[in-house]
């Protein structure tokens, strides 16, 4: 994609290595470095969710990837960047004992200087096909930290209406299937399929193969996606939560096989340019693309705060 690497490289060790020792100090040195050049420092990041998620283990903050949540919060109180993006399931924001552990994590960044605000947000409001909600939580500290009362959540958002549309309900399997009038056509899979041409896309041919005589694959109608596993999408309507793992099988539309990976991609709303590499494991390419947030919905939460930070003369 003709990207540039990273200025400051890649760091692929433990974050809790950046707590002390060495990678502490180096961090610890390119905030430093960076703010004495006048230009601002962000952290943004997505704890691992598995166990605040209402699908998972649900072990909270005492799971291995739970407590990944307090050490990203714990970095951001020691080395004090600028602003922080924190981005985790609904789980974490709606289950109870989970929202206790939040509301902890929160008061400990208020202590810490910052001034936050949070959203449930929904990654169709920013035109991804897809039903997913995230909580997002964003906080800034200096200057900008009395201005956070102006932070609009709604500046970006494209569909805000989107989910009260009439959408089509399930149909039997057909290969072809006419477009309902008044519909939201951007939002839909068989438009993220098109405009992403998935099937020539390097990705097509990533798809895991469904057993021979797999009844399931022929007699589950399109858009049925009533059950937490094999669920058939509809063309014309947007995806369910893009989560591919050992049990959430996405079925395509009208074909009697899952999803591939360049349909996952699109899925996510990801410009077709990106692909992964074809030395990834099948298993591991699913991984990936569903535990990433969808690009549009990172796109819009990205350039909201642009804006709020843009409102003064910190960025440059």
């Amino acid at each position: 994609m003709n990207i540039p690497s990273p200025t400051y490289g890649y760091f692929e060790g433990d974050i809790e290595q950046c707590l002390s020792g060495e990678e502490e100090k180096n961090l610890t040195q390119l905030v430093s470095f960076t703010k004495k050049q006048n230009r601002m420092v962000g952290f943004i990041g997505g704890p691992p969710c598995p166990d605040f998620s209402v699908g998972g283990k649900n072990r909270g903050q005492h799971g291995e990837n739970g407590k990944l949540s307090k050490i990203y919060v714990d970095l951001i109180c020691k080395q004090k960047p600028d602003f922080f993006v924190f981005e985790n399931v609904k789980g974490l924001y709606r289950t109870a004992k989970h929202r206790e552990f939040f509301d902890g994590l929160k008061k400990q960044l208020n202590q810490a200087g910052y001034s936050c605000t949070e959203k449930l947000i929904n990654s169709i409001e920013y035109g991804a096909p897809q039903d997913r909600e995230r909580i997002i939580l964003f906080g800034v500290c200096g200057t900008k930290a009395p201005q956070i009362s102006n932070f609009n959540w709604q500046s970006r958002v494209t569909h805000p209406q989107a989910l009260n549309n009439k959408w089509p309900a399930s149909q039997p399997v057909a290969r072809t299937r006419v477009k309902p009038k008044d519909l939201i056509e951007s939002l839909t899979v068989q438009y993220w399929f098109n405009k992403n041409q998935v099937s020539s896309h390097p990705n097509t041919h990533h798809q895991f193969k469904p057993k021979a005589g797999l009844v399931k694959f022929e007699v589950i109608d399109e858009g049925d996606d009533s059950k937490k596993s094999y669920k058939r999408l509809h063309r014309w309507r947007y995806s369910p939560t893009a989560a591919y793992g050992n049990n959430e099988v996405h079925i395509h539309p009208y074909l009697p096989r899952r999803i591939s990976v360049a349909e996952a991609l699109a899925i996510q709303s990801l410009p077709r340019e990106f692909e992964l590499p074809p030395t990834m494991t099948l298993t591991n390419m699913f991984k990936t693309v569903g535990n990433g947030v969808p690009f549009l919905a990172s796109q819009g939460i990205a350039l909201t705060i642009l804006d709020f930070l843009k409102g003064g003369d910190l960025i440059k």
